[in-house]
């Protein structure tokens, strides 16, 4: 269930004292994972192993699956619209920058219809980029979501945080992480920065080519991403992005970011200063997300897989705020997703070897490995958004023994 192949990121910088370092290159996010998939599904395919059997499909039904329930007491809308910056060039390929973003948020109305996972030509553009001939479109859009389409928001004042995915991922694979903190009181918005994700729908058609992951300018796009939180926040205090905006609280924002949204993370927080806290799922920092202190906070859910990033020691001692590293135990690059969820539940983990499920994975089944970060994010934000207490930040080892803090105790 990933995207297409890109080149990976840099290779890591040279091990620092105390902390071990990747001496080969870091799996991008997921990215090196596609060509696998696909290469496994073509081995699956010239198997003939591509029957009803193989994806849990008896009959002419497709087969299902679902994201895992929210726990949280709110029932869960969403909404989704464009937005393009007419006064910003995009980086990649000219003209306009434009994002597509989704909300997540809670709401007093369930009529109890659930908004698609995907599109129908994202679901056929994915199926398609992965060699999968047995698994029907349907199978995809039609995920099973706990989000009600075009509900109205609950309140008024909601916290709002943001969501940044790794290069070539949607916002899509974000959904259970998203819909868990709408459940929980918050408002999230999940944003593909176009030509950094794929496939993705636009308004004047899909996108499959993550342009900027051929520019392999990691940097830079960590940058325009924080631009780009700059511009959505404006458009939201401006009533002009979505017709409840004002339901929202854009004072004080979090943002999560897995892989380079990561690095996105630590530059928003130095350059807008309505985003206050992040949390950074597994990514690097490069150049200019390690120039000057950031006194706000900042958090790292980092893998188990022996794979630091780059810049993690140096971004580490530029934290002035409050700060902490957590190394998930037998975790991969990428249990904050959906995808590993939605690849056992569809009967396709086969497709990968054991190795590059544990890089993705780690050993972590994967709905505990979601519900980890799930478990942490509505911590993070309910503390530093709305001023709750949270054990889970105090003594994470005792909510769940697979958070083991690496700092600030040796940081």
């Amino acid at each position: 269930m990933s995207h297409p192949s890109h080149p990976a990121p840099p290779a890591p910088s040279a091990p620092s004292p105390g902390r071990r370092r990747a001496t080969t290159l870091v799996l991008a996010p997921a990215l090196a994972l596609t060509t696998a998939l696909a290469g496994c599904a073509d081995a699956r395919t010239a198997e003939n192993t591509g029957s009803a059997e193989d994806t849990g499909n008896a009959g002419n039904e497709p087969p299902t699956a679902s994201l895992p329930d929210p726990t949280g007491p709110s029932p869960v809308g969403t909404t989704t619209f464009h937005l393009a910056d007419t006064e910003r060039e995009d980086p990649w390929v000219g003209g306009d920058r434009e994002l597509m973003v989704t909300l997540w948020y809670p709401t007093a109305s369930d009529d109890g219809e659930r908004a698609p996972y995907l599109t129908e030509a994202e679901a056929e553009a994915t199926l398609t980029e992965l060699g999968i001939e047995d698994l029907p479109a349907e199978a995809l859009t039609g995920v099973g979501t706990h989000s009600s389409p075009e509900a109205p928001p609950s309140g008024s004042g909601l916290p709002l945080v943001l969501f940044s995915p790794g290069a070539g991922l949607s916002r899509t694979w974000a959904g259970a992480l998203a819909e868990e903190l709408a459940s929980h009181g918050f408002a999230v918005a999940g944003i593909d920065h176009r030509h950094e994700a794929a496939p993705v729908e636009f308004p004047d058609g899909l996108v499959d080519r993550c342009e900027g992951c051929q520019a392999e300018d990691w940097e830079l796009g960590g940058i325009t991403r924080a631009a780009d939180v700059t511009f959505l926040l404006d458009e939201l205090e401006a009533g002009r992005a979505w017709e409840a905006s004002s339901s929202l609280d854009t004072t004080g924002v979090g943002m999560i970011g897995h892989s380079w949204g990561g690095a996105a993370v630590a530059q928003t927080l130095l350059d807008e200063e309505r985003v206050s806290a992040g949390l950074n799922l597994d990514g690097p920092y490069y150049g200019a997300q390690l120039e000057g202190g950031i006194d706000k906070p900042l958090a790292l859910l980092a893998n188990d897989q022996g794979r630091p990033w780059e810049g993690w020691d140096e971004r580490w001692a530029g934290l002035t705020g409050w700060r902490q590293w957590i190394r998930v135990t037998d975790s991969g690059h990428s249990n904050a997703l959906d995808r590993g969820v939605l690849m056992d539940q569809f009967g396709l983990r086969d497709l990968l070897t054991p190795d590059q499920w544990r890089a993705q994975f780690g050993d972590l089944d994967p709905e505990h490995g979601l519900q980890l970060v799930r478990d942490y994010s509505v911590g993070l934000f309910d503390h530093h958004l709305r001023g709750g207490e949270q054990p889970i930040l105090d003594d994470p080892q005792s909510v769940h023994p697979e958070l083991v803090v690496v700092g600030p105790e040796t940081g």
